[in-house]
């Protein structure tokens, strides 16, 4: 099933769903992951239309619902914050201050009210944040059950290229993967998911589905996320924003650096490509680059002894293969140098007359 944009009539829903097939009688657990753009700089009201949208969500039948990377707190694309190499402007430390001001602390009073909106709907929660801890910055997933309790987070362990001047570095304490009555769940943020360590580290805890929050609508996306699906034998949930200028605030207070003069109100910033693949690289549902939307599709959970068939790390791959080959090309790198040192002192006594 894909839920697309629609104009919603006064008191009406923000979206209207589209029936594309999915059966809500069938024994599955049906998802949704929403495109849709954070209330820039204004987290109450990016709270209250999590919440609406959650709703409506709930009342498709969803189980599972995932947001994209950032939706609390924002993703602020197009924003330099005023940084050079050497060099701070005042506008740029003002951009910054609000940027931190709009962040949540993880735990606080906003995952209060995230878990509160998850028990309330009956759905389990994954929820892309912007986590404040003390002046530090990160980019984290907050994961919620059906009744309402925080579970935990993942902090984004390598923020992208100049992310790194906002967000700080997280570390493997923060790799869960949740074993929860509608399947193993866990997350890698957008640029995660290209590295592969961190995905066999998630592939070895059983992950069944694997949520991919994201800022990255580029064509290529869908070919990564289909690639993962298949490598690991897991449904994969990727949402991402949609969103255009006029979603963000308007010039001189937020500045899309070097385009802004480009841009009108309804220009797409960010053209969103949310989608649903299942563990056989079936697409299930999107990608959306329509306009704000709710994707969903019904994860038929028995798919995923497809994992048991083909697992790249538990059976393909298992941990003391892998093993093996590190100690393999250790052991050549060693010897490989052994062999440059005894070359250099073989030319060595060759100079000095010496005969071998």
């Amino acid at each position: 099933m894909s839920l697309v944009a629609a104009a919603p009539p006064s008191g009406g829903p923000i979206i209207a769903e589209v029936d594309m097939g999915a059966d809500s009688s069938a024994p599955v657990v049906r998802a949704t992951v929403v495109q849709a753009s954070t209330v820039f700089y204004d987290t109450p009201a990016t709270l209250e239309k999590a919440e609406r949208l959650l709703a409506e969500a709930a009342g498709y039948g969803s189980q599972l619902v995932v947001f994209p990377e950032a939706f609390v707190g924002g993703y602020p694309r197009g924003s330099n914050f005023g940084a050079a190499i050497g060099n701070r402007t005042p506008k740029g430390r003002e951009e910054f201050r609000k940027y931190h001001a709009a962040a949540i602390d993880v735990p606080g009073p906003e995952v209060d009210r995230l878990a509160a909106m998850a028990g309330k709907y009956k759905v389990f929660l994954v929820m892309g944040v912007i986590e404040r801890d003390g002046y530090t910055l990160y980019c984290s997933v907050l994961f919620f059950d059906a009744q309402g309790h925080y579970l935990g987070k993942h902090r984004k362990m390598m923020p992208t290229s100049v992310e790194r001047i906002i967000w700080g570095f997280g570390d493997g304490s923060t790799i869960p993967v949740f074993d929860t009555p509608v399947g193993k769940i866990g997350a890698a943020i957008c640029w995660e998911n290209r590295m592969p360590l961190l995905r066999t580290a998630m592939y070895g805890k059983g992950i069944e589905i694997y949520c991919a929050p994201t800022a990255d609508s580029r064509p290529t996306w869908p070919a990564s996320m289909t690639h993962i699906a298949l490598e690991g034998g897991c449904f994969v949930l990727s949402a991402n924003q949609f969103c255009r200028r006029r979603d963000y605030p308007p010039a001189p207070e937020y500045v899309f650096a070097e385009i802004e003069e480009e841009l009108g109100p309804d220009s797409i910033v960010c053209a969103g490509g949310s989608l649903i693949i299942s563990p056989m690289g079936t697409v299930l549902a999107g990608p959306n680059y329509e306009g704000e939307a709710l994707i969903s599709a019904d994860l038929g959970i028995s798919i995923s002894l497809f994992i048991l068939q083909l697992n790249s790390v538990a059976h393909e791959c298992p941990p003391l293969f892998i093993l093996q080959l590190t100690i393999m090309l250790v052991v050549d790198q060693i010897l490989e140098k052994l062999q440059e040192q005894s070359l250099i002192l073989m030319w060595w006594g060759i100079t000095q007359g010496l005969k071998f």
